[in-house]
């Protein structure tokens, strides 16, 4: 599948999504993005803004199997990857896949399981694999997941560490809709009688997996590479980030924009794609200092200062 063939799948797949799911398109873009990078996204957001219906719109449409875990301070590690299960008729143990087994998993409320228990998504996460009792068990492929987590309601909840948010490739929100957005929300519960618009599947497994692939025959030029390795470096010098962006951080940061020159059409990066995509894969990793977090600094602002601060290469459009 070349770019062009991609780019237009693509557009498909977000037009069977927004039939269902009433977001901004720019968010769902990014949500696709993330998926195309072969990582995962976390979506922050009060309740009540379609995260649920959005992540199962994704795996709808992509044509690949869900699974919906809700994170919870008794939750165990065991009820995410599976545990194994005695057989009597057999006479032997044999391993009960959990929710994890699945394409696409969502991790509703991440912030409300244990530590122990969201350590146990980190290795399916970034290693796609569980071990149960000695043995690992490989996870299917593609797979991605999609974290939520409420951003106004603290108690009872545990803060991801920086190692797991380091593991998301995107960290973005839907928001609320705008005027005609409410009201097509208002529309279709005016009749309760009529159900309410479900994604079109548009892809398979196979053709998702084809997707990714196409993302790596992006070009991308020299400058543009010295400017996401700049944006990373830079976080570490502002005197409000305690720590900043990882190389692994910059290394998200070049497969999103990539995965961002796909969605727009592209057979190369532009310096455009790395701001469109520079707050969502960049904020989430930073650690601010004790005094910028009383002055109640964001990191998203740190990134904006960083991107005014990095001179923006001119790079010569590439023959498509």
């Amino acid at each position: 599948m070349d770019v062009s063939e991609a780019s237009a799948v693509c557009e498909t797949v977000l037009d069977a999504i927004g039939e269902a799911v009433v977001a901004d398109r720019r968010v769902l873009e990014t949500v696709l993005t993330g998926v195309l990078a072969r990582g995962h996204v976390l979506l922050e957001d009060v309740p009540g803004t379609g995260k649920t219906l959005t992540a199962r719109s994704f795996a709808t449409a992509l044509g690949l199997s869900f699974a919906r875990v809700q994170f919870t301070p008794d939750l165990l590690p065991g009820d995410i990857t599976g545990s194994h299960v005695y057989r009597e008729g057999a006479g032997e143990f044999e391993f009960a896949e959990g929710p994890v087994f699945a394409n696409v998993v969502l991790a509703d409320e991440i912030n409300r399981a244990p530590p122990k228990t969201q350590a146990a998504l980190l290795e399916a996460m970034s290693e796609k694999q569980v071990s149960a009792d000695g043995t690992t068990y490989r996870l299917p492929e593609p797979f991605f997941v999609i974290a939520t987590q409420n951003p106004i309601e603290e108690e009872g909840t545990f803060a991801l560490p920086e190692a797991q948010r380091d593991r998301f490739v995107l960290k973005t929100s839907l928001g609320y809709p705008d005027r005609a957005g409410a009201r097509r929300l208002v529309d279709r519960r005016a009749d309760r009688t009529t159900r309410a618009p479900e994604p079109r599947s548009v892809l398979d497994g196979d053709r998702v997996t084809a997707l990714q692939t196409a993302v790596e025959s992006v070009a991308v030029d020299d400058a543009i590479r010295d400017y996401v390795v700049d944006l990373g470096r830079h976080t570490r010098e502002d005197d409000r980030v305690e720590v900043g962006v990882s190389p692994r951080g910059i290394q998200r940061l070049f497969e999103t924009v990539r995965a961002r020159a796909l969605v727009e059409g592209r057979t190369y990066v532009v310096p455009d794609d790395v701001k469109a995509v520079a707050r969502e894969t960049l904020a989430h990793r930073l650690v601010l200092t004790a005094e910028a977090t009383v002055r109640d600094v964001s990191p998203t602002a740190v990134v904006e200062a960083t991107l005014d601060r990095v001179d923006v290469p001119a790079v010569a459009a590439a023959d498509d």
